[in-house]
């Protein structure tokens, strides 16, 4: 039985700064010129500061509808809040995997004034079969993401998909998503079987890392992120520094995406009709 193929780095992308809601301060690495998206996923920000007026005033009542938000709370505290009487508080090592579905009204606000708020939060496509399907959430406190050592000096948060038999608790059968959180001591190395056919992204947000092996290795510094491809059989490698970095995998929907601000959907008759129903109260 032949190894799987070795994944190689197809290209890197460094984020752009940029905010959102009432003036959040952010890091958008897929979604702007650079990377627009990566079939199923459609936007990656990352936020990071211990500046409180950097995030203080949050994101207030806004829209979505026809994918997915993903939120990791790596440091902070965030209360969110929809207008069909949904509710939960944020804390640091949370997983927030929202199914926005046929629409809805949210805010995700801080519940602090002062400290470290940092994480990340992915737009996940849905399939043109899903994309009006009612709401709904997966919400999973840290001490429920479950935490392997599949080799020495490293340690991997699942939070979805499987490592050395352990699955993390998120699940959706159309993207059928791998979500890991890596931790790599200095000089570590691991190897991991990504799904096949699924495509796949590492963004390093401590230290360094090498990706690839022999001649297609290649070095991805800190806050940058590798478009990954060619092969299943992904290894990484730390530096002196040791790294952090989440790797993310989803199968591709390879259907027509139609999007505006908070709306994504297929044609640009169902977008307009999202704005409709936004404004007549329908979400």
């Amino acid at each position: 039985m032949s190894l799987p193929e070795p994944v190689r780095v197809q290209r890197t992308i460094r984020g752009m700064p940029t905010s959102d809601g009432a003036g959040v301060r952010l890091t958008r690495v897929i979604g702007g010129p650079s990377l627009p998206d990566l079939d199923p996923f459609l936007l990656l920000d990352e936020f990071g500061t211990d500046r409180a007026e950097d995030y203080i005033a949050g994101f207030p009542e806004h829209p979505h509808r026809g994918f997915e938000t993903v939120t990791y709370m790596l440091d902070g505290r965030m209360r969110h809040r929809d207008n069909h009487g949904n509710e939960g508080l944020l804390t640091p090592g949370s997983v927030q995997w929202m199914t926005a579905g046929r629409g809805l009204v949210h805010s995700e606000m801080p519940e602090q004034e002062s400290g470290q708020m940092r994480g990340f939060q992915l737009w996940v496509n849905l399939p043109a079969r899903d994309k009006m399907t009612d709401p709904k959430y997966q919400e999973f406190a840290p001490e429920r993401i479950p935490v392997v050592q599949p080799a020495d000096g490293v340690e991997v948060k699942v939070i979805a998909g499987t490592v050395d038999g352990t699955a993390g608790p998120i699940a959706q059968p159309a993207t059928d998503p791998v979500y890991l959180d890596i931790s790599l001591e200095a000089d570590r190395a691991w190897t991991y079987t990504l799904p096949e056919g699924h495509n796949a992204f590492a963004y390093v947000f401590e230290g360094g890392v090498t990706v690839g092996e022999q001649d297609a290795a290649r070095d991805v510094a800190r806050q940058e992120l590798a478009v990954l491809g060619g092969g299943e059989r992904l290894h990484l490698s730390a530096g002196r520094e040791g790294a952090r970095l989440i790797l993310v995998a989803g199968r591709p929907l390879r259907e027509p995406v139609m999007r505006h601000g908070p709306f994504v959907m297929n044609t640009r008759q169902e977008l307009m009709q999202a704005f409709v129903d936004f404004q007549e109260g329908r979400f």
